[in-house]
This record gives C-alpha cells, structure tokens and sequence, in this order.
C-alpha cells in the first residue's frame, strides 16, 4: 500500500500556494488529474532527443519516435487487458473515442427502428453524439434508469436489452455519482440479444483495475489526462474484428494504403482511425502515465480510494444540510462524492471554498438528464486520487461548515 504523503512528492503543483496564499487542496480529479514528474518529463526528453513524425521516416529521429508512439500503444493494451495492441486506436480524447464509434460505427449500422439503450448517468459525450446518430439513422435512444440510491435499476435490464437493441451505452463509474456499474453483467444481456457494450471509461480506467476480457466489453474509451496523463491524449479500444469491419473516422494521411483520384484502400487497424500527425508526444506521455500508474498497482490506488471515501462520507453527512448523490457503500462507488448543501448554490460554494485553497468543481458536471433525475440544476462535486489526503478531507468539511455559518450569517 503506497503513502499518499509520499506520492505528493512526485507531483510539482501540489507545492503550490493559491493566490491568497492557501496551500492548494486539489479536489478535481474527476475533471483532470495533475501530473507526476515522470509524466512531465516524458514530453521533455520526447521533444528534446526524439522529435519527429511516426510511421514515415527512415532516419534514426522517426525510428525512435515510432518506437515510443508503438510502445505507449503497447502499455494502453497491456494496462486495460487487451490481449494485443492493434485493438487501442489513439485519440486526443475519450470524447473523440466515444464520438469515433457514434460516427465509424452508429452511422453505417444502425437503421429505422433500432434502438440505442443509453444510461441515465452517462456524460454528455456519450450521450450528445448518439442523439446525432439517432437523428440521422431513425434509431431510438432509450433511457436506462437508475434506482433513488444511484444505482442502474437492474430489474428493468431484461426489459430494457431486446433484439431491437443494437448497443449499450455504459459508464463504467459515473462522474457525478461515483457509482461502479457491473460491466460484465450488462454485458452478458446484451450479447445475448445481439447488442454490443460501449463503455466510457473516462472515470473507470484511472481508479480501477480495468480488463476488458473480463469485462467482455466491445468498446472501451479512456482519457488520458485523468489518469495522470497529459491532455490530449486517450484512446478507444475495440474488438480488432469490430474496427476492421467499420468505416474510418477521419480521411487523410496513414489511414490509407493506397489512393486513386475516385477511391482509396484502407490501412490495417488500428492505424486506419489515426489519420494524418497523431498526438505524438501526448501518447507518449500517457504511456509514461501508465508507468507510473503500474508502480503504485491499481489494487492499491482503489483500495485507497475506497479508504478515503469511507473516511470522508461520514465527515460530509454531518454537515447541516447537506445532501449526498448516489450509493452510501464505498465499495460501490469510486472517489467522486457529489453533493448539494440546502440553501446554497454550488457555485457560490466553490468560489468560498476556492478562498481556503480547495479547489472542488461545481455545475452540471456534463450531464444535464442526470440532474433532471436528481431534481438539482447543479451539484459540488470533490473527487480524489492518488496524492488526495485524509488531511484534504478534513480541510474540506472544515470549509464547508465555515461556508454554512457564512451563507446564514448572510441570511441567505
């Protein structure tokens, strides 16, 4: 088990005091985690010795680019348990892995009368390019509820998953609720009925010993930048045989074989979705992410999650007025509490907070249905990795009550 105290260390930011001159309590991980030295020092050395384009080159600079970009594919793969890289497309985001299978796969397959089940706790990015879909095909977008506790109301899966649907939508941990969807489960009724298993791993991937064989998803998104990775960079992992069969995503540079002035033949997978310069050095990086991600061991890094919610739950329910989203077990959710204190507005809230150095985020979160579902138009949301303390914890709930006695004080 690894000491949070000592993981700190490897993350320059967290030495840093706000502009008010409080330490930074960084508690936003579920929008984009910080960055270890090794990460940052994987772009560095890339641009200073090895900088140049992949695939193209003969000369010793594009050799080595080529073999770090094919070795960062390489650690995505293994990372994830996919049994052999070709399968992990590189992205500049999970929204564009998402989107890449709405357009490569949704717009060439699905037709009139086919239905798209689609949960109620999924982001916007897994939801806004299906309605695109939907809207183009004459498919059927079909709301998956969740239970008052926050979790997928599995009674209604046989019901739900029919021989119209043609895929499944599924976050495997929600960002608003932290809840941890049983992938596999979902998984089994919708091959039963033919269906296929998208899954955003946005939250998923970085907190959670992920394997897509056991999971027996078909497609599996990830973010880089959440997972200790630079922005830009992520990835979409399918079946091999799913993607040789698709249509390509974008036109242009390495996604071809060969081309005539009214056609063209198509590169093998994955490189038939990477289209022209990829986000080379970002790639890299997450590989260096992965690394890191690999010393600390992923058992560990959930354990501790699961730690630090089952301190901090408790902590938060005794504050006055203030409401939890989704399940109260922490072994069912992942390090992501949202919550909405009476009388407040979470971005009032923040903007409080952000005057004692805690940074939380406060809105919508991506997912508008999901508060519909809620009955809130917002939620503040504190959400914890791998450098977060019960020290942070405290602080937190610290500043929350302070924030209540400021808002009543107002008579607000």
């Amino acid at each position: 088990m690894f000491d949070p105290k000592v993981v700190r260390k490897d993350f320059p930011i967290l030495e840093r005091s706000t502009r008010d001159g409080a330490p930074l309590v960084y508690l936003d991980n579920a929008a984009t985690s910080q960055k270890p030295r090794a990460v940052i020092d994987s772009l560095v050395q890339f641009y200073e010795q090895h900088n140049a384009n992949v695939h193209r080159g003969v000369y010793f600079l594009a050799e080595e680019a080529t073999e770090l970009y094919e070795g960062a594919r390489a650690k995505v793969a293994s990372f994830i348990g996919a049994s052999e890289p070709t399968g992990v497309v590189f992205t500049k985001s999970c929204t564009e892995a998402l989107n890449l299978v709405a357009y490569a796969w949704g717009m060439n397959t699905l037709h009139e009368g086919d239905e798209i089940l689609v949960t109620e706790m999924e982001h916007h990015s897994d939801l806004i390019p299906w309605q695109i879909v939907a809207k183009h095909t004459g498919a059927k977008m079909v709301p998956f509820p969740i239970t008052p506790q926050g979790l997928l109301d599995l009674s209604k899966l046989g019901s739900l998953i029919t021989e119209r649907t043609k895929i499944v939508c599924v976050t495997q941990m929600s960002n608003v609720l932290g809840t941890i969807n049983p992938i596999r489960q979902i998984a089994d009724a919708a091959h039963a009925m033919g269906a296929l298993v998208l899954v955003d791993g946005a939250q998923g991937v970085p907190h959670l010993v992920t394997n897509v064989a056991e999971m027996d998803a078909d497609f599996l998104a990830l973010s880089g930048h959440k997972m200790l990775g630079p922005t830009g960079s992520g990835a979409l992992w399918a079946r091999p045989e799913i993607l040789d069969a698709m249509e390509p995503f974008l036109g242009g540079g390495e996604m071809i074989l060969d081309v005539w002035f009214d056609r063209a033949t198509y590169n093998v997978v994955p490189y038939k979705f990477e289209a022209g310069t990829p986000n080379i050095a970002p790639s890299i990086g997450l590989g260096a992410a992965v690394d890191y991600l690999n010393a600390l061991g992923m058992e560990n890094v959930h354990r501790h999650e699961i730690e630090t919610v089952e301190y901090a739950l408790p902590k938060l329910q005794e504050v006055e007025g203030l409401t939890i989203h989704g399940p109260l077990d922490a072994s069912a959710r992942g390090g992501v509490i949202s919550f909405w204190m009476e009388d407040v507005h979470p971005h009032d809230l923040a903007t409080i907070l952000d005057t004692e150095g805690i940074a939380i985020r406060a809105g919508h979160h991506c997912a508008k249905p999901l508060m519909r579902v809620l009955g809130v138009p917002a939620t503040a949301r504190a959400s914890f990795y791998v450098y977060n303390t019960t020290d942070e914890v405290d602080a937190l709930v610290h500043a929350l009550g302070q924030a209540k006695e400021r808002f009543e004080g107002a008579g607000m």
